[in-house]
């Protein structure tokens, strides 16, 4: 009879220790994001460990390359979350694309530039000068939108626009569409050149050199979010995401790796 009561004690304990170790495999949590560039996945790093520590989530970071990655990944579940576009880059892509792609929490401003190696002020830009920007369809209406406030060319547009929607351009300026990365190379070959916040810091570029730059005040639809599919906005777990990410010593990594190009907009 000792034994049996002894066997049962033990077989008991087990299945406690068992149904405990079932409750924590349970509680830990996995979460693929996907980010691009070298300093928003250091960033990102930095929230993982915060992620891990108080909500218990396992974050998998992938780096992308470029901008067109990163959409695709989270459209065809290789990813759950994205933080690197824009509300407005997110608007586009998924009216030219047909996805449901929503934000879930604000990360930064990155303003975006107009940057020249030869001139040294608007008024400097001569007859026939050659500008790049970007040739996604987002950011080249954002560029074409911050030379029209930089009064350099008319646009005639509600929507995207492209240099065909171009009505006044009194300068006769030219344009040579590239991919967004690429854009602080062209520096070399153009007379300047418009480009992304976190471009402008990857090249050592700074902000105070722009000739002219947006500003929060009326960049509201530029702020980048931290995106997912439609069906998971109300996800519990992407929101500690995002609770992880919104911290202090996220805007201290901010500041200390875009060096005072991107502003956090939490």
């Amino acid at each position: 009879m000792k034994k049996i009561k002894i066997a049962a004690f033990f077989a008991s304990f087990l299945g406690v220790l068992l149904f405990l170790a079932g409750c924590g495999q349970q509680k830990t949590k996995t979460v693929k994001i996907g980010v691009v560039g070298t300093q928003d996945q250091q960033i990102w790093e930095s929230a993982a460990k915060t992620a891990k520590k108080k909500y218990n989530i396992n974050l998998k970071i992938t780096t992308f390359t470029d901008y067109n990655q990163p959409n695709r990944a989270l459209a065809d579940h290789d990813i759950d979350l994205n933080a690197f576009q824009s509300y407005n880059y997110q608007t586009a892509w998924n009216q030219k694309n047909h996805t449901s792609i929503v934000a879930i929490g604000k990360t930064y401003f990155q303003p975006l530039g107009l940057y020249s190696k030869k001139i040294k002020k608007l008024a400097d830009l001569k007859k026939g000068a050659t500008i790049a920007i970007p040739n996604d369809a987002a950011n080249e209406t954002r560029a074409l939108v911050l030379l029209q406030r930089a009064g350099l060319i008319k646009l005639d547009t509600k929507g995207l626009a492209t240099p065909k929607d171009i009505v006044q351009n009194k300068l006769h300026l030219k344009f040579s569409t590239l991919d967004a990365a690429q854009t602080p190379r062209a520096l070399t070959s153009v007379d300047a050149s418009v480009i992304n916040g976190n471009y402008a810091s990857a090249a050592k570029i700074s902000l105070k050199s722009a000739i002219y730059r947006e500003h929060l005040k009326n960049g509201g639809q530029y702020i980048n979010v931290v995106s997912a599919l439609k069906k998971d906005r109300h996800n519990k777990t992407y929101q500690e995401v995002v609770k992880a990410y919104q911290t202090a010593q996220t805007k201290k990594n901010i500041q200390k790796l875009y060096k005072g190009n991107t502003i956090p907009a939490w």
